[in-house]
């Protein structure tokens, strides 16, 4: 007789009976035992679409580069909000200042030069198809690079559930195929372990520094295409019914 040691992801329906402190079960097995790992991913299309866009500025002093810089960004959030993007979906993800020094070739020494700041936003999108005009709008109002777009699903738990029955579905036709070519009549789950994986595109994310006088007419052309989501499930089987059952 062997024991083995039940998950407390797979246990909570029996740990809900015992005291708070007990960390593992021990679950009873008599005939083989086979751990099975597999993964499922489901592909849909995005609804999400996510920004980066960044305002640069240089002045002789740090006051002065930060108060332009902050006239520049303030352009540009208002152009993202004009646009009808939420408060919420706006978000400062960085704010840099540095010195900035120029090499003297005759003295060899640093030159100071001014100071540089740096502002970025992240910014989403639920409006996939406005992706390429909201490019050209934040260049337009200023800013001087941009990153993205990245693509993904808002809520992707519908497309979890349908990837977590695809494989619990494959990994029970393994566990049983294994059973019958051992002899076995069939198997029982003595522990399940989950990891999720999150949206990721499929296409390749894109990134560019773009200047004003780089804004085309045309708004620059944005394929969603697909983004994946799934699951990844290790589960532990006993395999019952033979000759030493």
């Amino acid at each position: 007789m062997k024991f083995y040691t039940l998950s407390a992801a797979a246990a909570l329906a029996v740990m809900a009976a015992t005291p708070a402190f007990a960390a593992t079960v021990e679950i009873e097995a008599n005939g083989p035992v086979i751990e099975l790992s597999v993964s499922e991913n489901v592909t849909t299309a995005p609804d999400l679409v996510t920004i980066g866009a960044g305002v640069s500025t240089e002045a002789p002093t740090a006051v002065a580069a930060m108060r332009m810089n902050a006239a520049e960004m303030r352009k540009v959030i208002d152009r993202i909000k004009s646009l009808g993007v939420a408060d919420k979906d706006i978000q400062t993800t960085g704010i840099n200042l540095n010195a900035r020094y120029d090499y003297n070739r005759q003295t060899q020494e640093q030159v100071f030069r001014g100071y540089e700041v740096s502002n970025r936003v992240s910014v989403k999108l639920r409006d996939i198809a406005e992706t390429g005009q909201a490019l050209d709008a934040l260049v337009l109002a200023g800013a001087t690079d941009l990153s993205g777009p990245t693509f993904s699903i808002e809520d992707d738990e519908a497309a979890k559930d349908q990837a977590r029955k695809r494989a619990v579905e494959r990994s029970n036709d393994r566990a049983r195929a294994y059973a019958a070519m051992l002899g076995y009549d069939d198997v029982k789950v003595l522990e399940i372990n989950e990891t999720l994986s999150g949206s990721s595109p499929m296409p390749q994310m894109m990134e560019r520094a773009i200047s004003l006088e780089a804004s085309a007419d045309a708004s620059a052309p944005v394929q969603p295409g697909q983004v994946s989501t799934g699951v990844s499930i290790t589960i532990k089987y006993e395999m019952l019914g033979g000759d030493d059952s």
